[in-house]
């Protein structure tokens, strides 16, 4: 990864320096963010073109491990763009954020916890469907989130049309075509990364609200959660999932896990 000059940790869509917190949270996920403007997160099915967007914006700038006390492999670079730093950190290619294994597991930890200034979903143009499982799975976290939907070159030869601004009114969060072999679109998907960790762009990402019953349970349960771990990046989506009955989440808390990674 390029080495240059010494930039302060700062997350410039709020207007303030990341706690002292918040960085700590960061280091112990293994990232650290002392010569970086934005962190952004890469998420996606496997299978979607997402490496190849990594490799197409990061270029040489890279570099690959481990994620803390797993074994599961951690790719991580940076670019430039409109005179700012980005971060990005590629997460394990996964179908969703249910914690059913190591992969998702972590994918859905760094976007909780990790706070990303942005989180990018890439999408296969030509299974749009099939992967809004994960976008609203994303969605259900942060609002910071913008689709990428890539491999449309392969969408236009199968004759396939999908109308992205349509697509994105509906998510609520900007939707970006591009065909990454190519680096068709990637400009324009930076940019939208830009405006939104800058704030010029204002989400609203559609959400699950259920039936009454649902909604006022989730209701009832989520000052709960907040009083017991106060802090907790996302309450609603923790009460959602317990209410799910994820098995993995009620354990975390029970241990204290996701209390420490967001102390």
């Amino acid at each position: 990864m390029s080495e240059g000059k010494e930039l302060p940790v700062v997350d410039r869509a709020q207007g303030e320096c990341l706690t002292c917190s918040h960085r700590a949270n960061l280091v112990q996920l293994g990232i650290e963010m002392d010569r970086w403007d934005y962190l952004v997160a890469l998420s996606g099915n496997p299978n979607v073109g997402k490496s190849t967007v990594f490799n197409a914006l990061t270029g040489l700038r890279q570099h690959t491990g481990n994620w803390p006390g797993k074994t599961v492999a951690r790719a991580e670079g940076g670019f430039e763009f409109n005179g700012r730093r980005y971060k990005i950190v590629d997460l394990p290619g996964t179908y969703s954020l249910l914690s059913a294994s190591v992969d998702e597991e972590v994918a859905r930890d760094f976007i909780l916890f990790g706070r990303p200034d942005a989180t990018i979903v890439v999408v296969d143009a030509t299974q749009v469907e099939r992967n809004l499982n994960l976008v609203m799975q994303v969605m259900e976290i942060t609002d910071r989130v913008v689709v990428c939907l890539n491999l449309m070159d392969e969408a236009r030869r199968k004759g396939i049309e999908v109308d992205e601004r349509k697509l994105s009114k509906l998510l609520g969060v900007p939707v970006v075509p591009t065909a990454a072999r190519s680096g068709e679109g990637l400009g324009s998907l930076m940019q939208a990364v830009s405006e939104l960790v800058t704030g010029q762009i204002k989400t609203s990402p559609h959400r699950i609200r259920g039936n009454e019953e649902f909604a006022n349970a989730v209701a009832e349960l989520v000052p709960m959660v907040e009083a017991v771990y106060p802090g907790l990046p996302n309450a609603r989506w923790v009460a959602m999932r317990l209410l799910d009955g994820d098995y993995r989440v009620r354990q975390a808390l029970e241990s204290g896990e996701l209390a420490e990674l967001a102390s």
